[in-house]
């Protein structure tokens, strides 16, 4: 791992324990707004917010695992755990949608009761805290998919906090109360989407499918296209972790090339075939390159 890369982790580490304390404060805060007013509303929030606390604890344990370092047991260190752990929170997340979206029906058809001017409050201070969620995690959401589910998570709540300010309004000015289960809906309809992409995502990384934004049709012919080389086969790649991309491949070269030199110009040339003509650059490639008559012998293997 890079220097800048460590950096970005430990930045991303320092990220997710500032708004873990954020979003578990504003959690307990809901909670006694809950137990002092009554409101139905304000509890399901403070669930919801405890499920995204969850989320971003499981976060945290994965940013603190990819700091260490790669063994020989484990060469890649921890670098898949940020996927495993974005897969929980994409469940996690999953789950509470869908319970979003049974409980805003039930309510349209059972409205609670809501004390829409304190309900107000407390809204407001779960927004703020989103807020600074929100801010602390902007810069660093493209750095790898666990920090773009911690973001997730955090977007997730600050809907959740604008709901309630909604349906708090409009209770408090009209005594509506199914606001609350029509502003839930909406939630659900904004949540789902967004949880069911990052789960393709990071169940493709876990597939080990290939990379996002990579032809491997392209690799294959840019690879052929290269003097001296007559087949390729065995050609895959994957993602180990977020920006980290790898491939291997057999490529069945001329015969005369692993006795005249050419096969190390050969593997230099692949090398740097991958890592700079496609859009995904690949950095960890490994290639057996071979002669053509080794791939008779293959053919009677198989």
């Amino acid at each position: 791992m890079s220097g800048h890369d460590h950096s970005h982790d430990a930045g991303n580490r320092t990220r997710l324990i500032i708004v873990f304390a954020v979003t578990a404060t504003v959690m307990v805060a809901e909670i006694i707004g809950a137990l002092l007013t009554g409101s139905l509303a304000l509890l399901a929030d403070a669930g919801h917010m405890f499920t995204d606390a969850a989320g971003l604890l499981i976060a945290l344990i994965a940013a603190s695992l990819a700091l260490k370092p790669a063994t020989l047991d484990r060469t890649w260190g921890y670098k898949r755990a940020e996927i495993v752990a974005a897969a929980g929170q994409a469940a996690l997340l999953l789950g509470v949608g869908g319970f979003v979206i049974v409980e805003g029906i039930r309510r349209l058809f059972e409205p609670p009761e809501v004390a829409g001017s304190t309900m107000l409050w407390f809204g407001v201070i779960g927004l703020a805290g989103n807020a600074v969620g929100l801010l602390v995690l902007a810069s660093g959401r493209h750095h790898n998919f666990n920090m773009k589910a911690a973001f997730l998570e955090v977007l997730n709540d600050a809907l959740g906090s604008v709901a309630v300010i909604a349906a708090a309004v409009i209770i408090a000015l009209t005594g509506w109360t199914r606001a609350d289960a029509l502003v839930s809906l909406l939630i659900g309809a904004l949540i789902i989407p967004r949880t069911l992409k990052l789960l393709r995502d990071t169940v493709n990384v876990l597939m080990e499918n290939a990379p996002a934004g990579l032809d491997l049709g392209k690799v294959r012919d840019h690879i052929l296209a290269l003097p001296h080389v007559i087949d390729v086969h065995d050609l895959h790649a994957s993602l180990v972790a977020s920006g980290t991309p790898v491939l291997s491949a057999h490529v069945t070269v001329q015969d005369t090339c692993m006795k005249d030199g050419h096969a190390a110009t050969i593997l230099a040339d692949l090398q740097r075939c991958v890592a700079e003509h496609f859009d995904v650059s690949i950095e960890h490639s490994t290639f057996q390159i071979e002669p053509a008559a080794h791939r008779d012998q293959e053919t009677i293997g198989h």
